[in-house]
């Protein structure tokens, strides 16, 4: 199986399956000398880690992560950095059932189609697990970021949507998204979220949601035109995350509908004597090059498609079959999606700064 890796100068490739004995990934490209330390990826895991409230799936794993090698006394060597993630509480029982089902939404049949085997146990390679290695490998690159971004780079993610219910953009608070269960930046609509999703979640059914992540203290020159633009490669890192079906970057499909007068980020002098652009709806990048605004990167993510509602499917036979499926599973993946949001945003940006300074050499 090819298309396990992400990234040119920073890249890291992941392996493991779900209920496999282990999860893990090797980043390559970071720096010398760069302080890092398990306690500096724990952090970012633990804000993915499953099972921390009822809106999460119950399986109850530490994540706890292990750097195997490419750091001595606390610095990076500029060798692989290899990262060990043990599965602790697998409950392959759970997928008996379905062992020779396809369930709908699911990638189950175009695996069994394309490579003639699959590990049903929840899900294998395709199931959301991959994503803890993507965290781990974010929390890397933000340490490489902070190491050669001066004034520093901040990446902060949020839910905006659960399922028709968006926020209100005028109540924006970031200091709200670490006192609710969905990094919701708007206090009134987690409080109805609440509600929503516990009537989702005692159904046995799912709901989606919108993601937001920005990025601010970019570096003017991120990115090359053509084939390597930023939003470009933004675009591919979040449509790597499982369950996403859309992204957007800064006004994105709403600037179908604006003029050319509305869409155009006008721009003027500062005070400082350096320009400003007195709008954003490029989402800070223009021509695939990063425009030292913030970046504004949206994207839709799936209902979870592991429901108790029988829906119809075919087995491994060809008969036609009705499949419900039971275990433990997210009433909301995208909750889970802001810090893999965030992740890929940190490992896309540590790739491009890199890519730049080696162009600046």
């Amino acid at each position: 199986m090819s298309g396990n890796a992400f990234g040119h100068l920073f890249r890291f490739t992941t392996f493991g399956e779900s209920h496999g004995p282990a999860i893990g990934c090797v980043v390559d490209g970071v720096p010398a000398r760069i302080p890092l330390a398990e306690s500096d990826l724990q952090v970012w895991l633990d804000r993915r880690r499953p099972g921390q409230n009822r809106f999460m799936t119950q399986r109850r794993e530490p994540d706890t992560v292990k750097i195997l090698s490419g750091v001595f006394e606390g610095q990076t060597t500029g060798t692989p950095i290899g990262l060990l993630i043990e599965n602790t509480d697998q409950r392959s029982k759970d997928y008996g059932e379905i062992a020779d089902r396809f369930r709908p939404g699911h990638a189950d049949w175009v695996y069994q189609q394309k490579y003639g085997i699959r590990d049903p146990r929840g899900g294998g390679r395709s199931s959301a697990r991959e994503t803890a290695m993507r965290v781990a490998a974010g929390g890397v690159a933000r340490k490489v970021l902070d190491a050669l971004v001066p004034g520093g780079l901040v990446i902060r993610g949020a839910m905006v949507q659960m399922g028709p219910h968006a926020i209100d953009p005028a109540a924006w608070d970031w200091a709200a998204i670490e006192a609710n269960p969905f990094w919701c930046p708007d206090v009134a609509a987690a409080q109805g979220w609440e509600t929503y999703l516990d009537t989702i979640r005692k159904s046995g059914s799912s709901i989606g949601g919108i993601v937001q992540v920005v990025a601010e203290g970019v570096p003017v020159g991120l990115g090359a035109p053509v084939y390597d633009k930023l939003d470009a490669d933004l675009a591919k890192a979040m449509m790597s995350i499982n369950a996403v079906k859309g992204v957007e970057i800064g006004a994105g499909f709403e600037a179908a509908a604006l003029s050319g007068e509305d869409n155009a980020d006008e721009m003027r002098i500062g005070a400082d004597g350096k320009a400003c652009f007195l709008s954003n709806r490029a989402g800070g990048i223009l021509g695939g090059i990063s425009t030292g605004q913030d970046i504004v990167v949206r994207l839709a993510v799936k209902p979870t498609s592991s429901i108790l509602t029988p829906r119809r499917s075919i087995d491994i036979n060809g008969a036609e079959v009705d499949v419900s499926t039971k275990g433990r599973h997210d009433p909301c993946v995208a909750i889970r999606a802001v810090p893999v949001a965030e992740a890929m945003m940190a490992c896309t940006l540590a790739d491009h700064l890199l890519r730049a300074r080696a162009v600046a050499r």
